[in-house]
């Protein structure tokens, strides 16, 4: 027979409720208490009822997480945070990610509801202020990430894309870099994490009394490592004189630092580089990348505070907007 709740108490020497804590990833359990439970548990191949305890509680105790793609590493590590904040409070996380369509992103929102989740994380891409009332028809407790749909009725939890990519660019002008390219823009966007950081970017060359040059402000399709590095193969290849760039993702930073060690031009010598994301992967780079961390885990950790809150019946407070704090990541990629 499987084993269960009590055996594994019986073994680990402690009651069914330290068990149950340990189960449910409550902080307030000593190590060394939480290791001798571990240990029974995998001793005894114990695995939780999940039917029973939704029966219980009326809940899955799950939650799903949407997001556009999980090829770019910063929803692969946002997901890793979600995670993390969901099994504080007992939840588990069902991700699901959706093609670069309209279509896709809304039969991905709309199975959230099929599949018996308690809410759901939603990172918009496609829809506008214009789609806002098909979330409600979800029909369940949502909060939303990324940029689009400011002013819905749902909470949202993002960060401050403006400002940091303001506080990216000043960095380079500090730094005396006077032809500062801005890589990642996609041209007529205005609400999205691309329109936003190019205005911070513009903002920052403004405050510099400079003048934006059109030739340095580079479109590309996706936000993938093989984007920047296409890119930036362009811009050598055209003749364009930079030297700094302001990569509006890691991804790109990555790809377009990857052709110009290729082509023999010095980083940060003759070209510094800014990222934007803060990736793991930033900090064994050669050279290391300097970065803006955007406060991913903090969007992460409210947001899955904030969705539990509505689950568990906060449904009276009004619709809650967070924007998450940023900092800048100097690393090599930028110093003298």
């Amino acid at each position: 027979m499987s084993a269960t709740l009590h055996d594994v108490a019986r073994a680990a020497g402690v009651s069914i409720k330290t068990v149950s804590n340990v189960i449910n990833n409550y902080p307030h359990v000593r190590s060394a208490t939480r290791e001798r439970v571990e240990a029974a548990i995998d001793e005894l191949q114990y695995r939780p009822n999940q039917a029973a305890r939704s029966l219980r509680s009326g809940r899955a105790d799950m939650i799903g997480l949407i997001v556009p793609d999980l090829r770019n590493p910063y929803f692969a590590e946002l997901a890793d945070d979600v995670m993390r904040a969901a099994r504080a409070h007992g939840f588990s996380v069902l991700i699901e990610q959706f093609d670069a369509e309209r279509d896709s992103e809304l039969a991905a929102l709309r199975g959230a509801r099929r599949r018996g989740l308690d809410g759901v994380l939603y990172s918009v891409l496609s829809l506008g202020e214009d789609d806002a009332a098909l979330l409600d028809e979800v029909g369940m407790p949502m909060v939303l990430l990324g940029e689009r749909i400011f002013h819905s009725a749902h909470d949202h939890v993002t960060m401050r894309n403006t400002e940091a990519a303001h506080a990216a660019t000043a960095h380079l002008i500090a730094a005396g870099r006077q032809r500062i390219l801005a890589l990642g823009s996609h041209p007529g966007e205005v609400v999205g994490s691309a329109g936003l950081r190019l205005r911070g970017y513009e903002s920052a060359l403004a405050e510099a009394g400079r003048a934006v040059d059109p030739a340095l402000v580079v479109p590309v399709d996706r936000w993938h490592r093989v984007d920047g590095a296409d890119a930036m193969r362009a811009v050598l290849d055209a003749g364009t004189a930079f030297d700094g760039v302001v990569a509006f993702n890691d991804s790109l930073a990555l790809g377009a630092m990857r052709v110009l060690l290729e082509r023999g031009v010095r980083i940060p010598e003759e070209v510094a580089i800014v990222g934007f994301d803060d990736l793991d992967e930033t900090r064994y780079s050669l050279p290391a990348l300097t970065t803006i961390d955007p406060g991913r885990s903090e969007i992460a950790r409210v947001a899955v505070d904030l969705l539990v809150d509505r689950i568990t019946g906060d449904d009276g407070v009004a619709p809650r907007e967070v924007f998450a704090d940023f900092r800048l990541v100097e690393r090599e990629s930028t110093r003298a």
